[in-house]
């Protein structure tokens, strides 16, 4: 097994990139004053964004590889593991945000941290930014810097947890302009996520795999969850976990017209356990029974 260098404190974080440790819970770490390194895979006990500026490297997140470019951010949640192991020595660049959870506990943002789904994004699903944009985000970092320059005061914590909250806002604003800016890649997304639902319930995958999740489609797609989830929800109005329950009501809808095949049959057909959650969900989107609904046909 590869082994991962774990940091669990923003002090040691800031002492392996030879930083000064302003503040026990939050820093804007400049990575061009660590030593030159070699490829290590990584693992942060704090929330973590790399801006990088400059290429500096393949980095590994679960099996993507992906190549900074000028102007990325990477958003990393406590725990992740990011990075791969090699013999090849790479000067980092770039800057850094890190900040623990009980830097924000009680906090609006603590409150909040859930609407941030980019945390849980893949590498290669970075947010790519344009020159003003990452001018933007360096006036963040730098309002952050500032604060923890400042002699503590009462109003510290709190300027500090609100710049991040403003900076992470921003980053939400900055992802639903790369959705729009990329629209052949989503209309191709979601032409691939239609063709998969097709063909998932044409196949014997429903006996095997059993309903068809959100973490199922993601995977198959290539995309993180998350991600996957928020680029349909954006591009179509409705959740990734509704459309495949309305491509199952559509598909039970032809089903049922066949007279020969009991319920039953038709809910195993589509990959329910039980019959009594089909006709549930069937009946929460139809107004009626699968039973009714065949009537109602006749």
């Amino acid at each position: 097994m590869e082994e991962v260098l774990k940091f669990d404190t923003v002090g040691q974080y800031n002492a392996f990139n030879r930083n000064s440790t302003l503040h026990p819970l939050v820093s804007v770490v400049d990575l061009s004053k660590a030593e030159p390194r070699q490829l290590r895979r990584m693992s942060y006990g704090f929330y973590t964004v790399f801006l990088k500026e400059i290429k500096c490297g393949d980095l590994r997140y679960g099996c993507s590889n992906y190549d900074y470019e000028e102007g990325t951010l990477i958003f990393l949640a406590p725990g992740q593991v990011i990075g791969s192991n090699g013999a090849d020595y790479y000067q980092p660049q770039g800057l850094a945000l890190v900040f623990h959870p009980d830097l924000i506990r009680g906090t609006s943002l603590a409150r909040n941290m859930g609407d941030y789904t980019f945390f849980s994004y893949a590498v290669n699903e970075a947010l790519h930014l344009s020159e003003r944009e990452r001018q933007i985000i360096l006036d963040c970092f730098s309002k952050i810097k500032y604060e923890l320059e400042h002699a503590v005061d009462k109003h510290s914590k709190k300027l500090i947890v609100t710049n991040i909250e403003l900076f992470l806002n921003y980053c939400v604003r900055f992802y639903d302009r790369q959705f729009i800016t990329r629209e052949n890649t989503v209309k191709g997304i979601l032409e691939k996520f239609e063709s998969l639902l097709n063909n998932f319930f044409s196949s014997d995958k429903p006996h095997t795999v059993g309903l068809p999740s959100v973490a199922y489609c993601a995977s198959e797609l290539n995309l993180s969850p998350n991600y996957f989830g928020d680029l349909i929800k954006k591009e179509t109005g409705k959740s990734a976990h509704e459309i495949i329950q309305l491509k199952l009501i559509d598909v039970a809808k032809d089903r049922i017209f066949d007279a020969d095949k009991s319920v039953s049959e038709i809910a195993y057909g589509l990959g329910f356990k039980y019959p009594q959650h089909f006709s549930r969900v069937f009946k929460q989107y139809v107004g009626l029974s699968p039973l009714e609904y065949r009537g109602s046909m006749n």
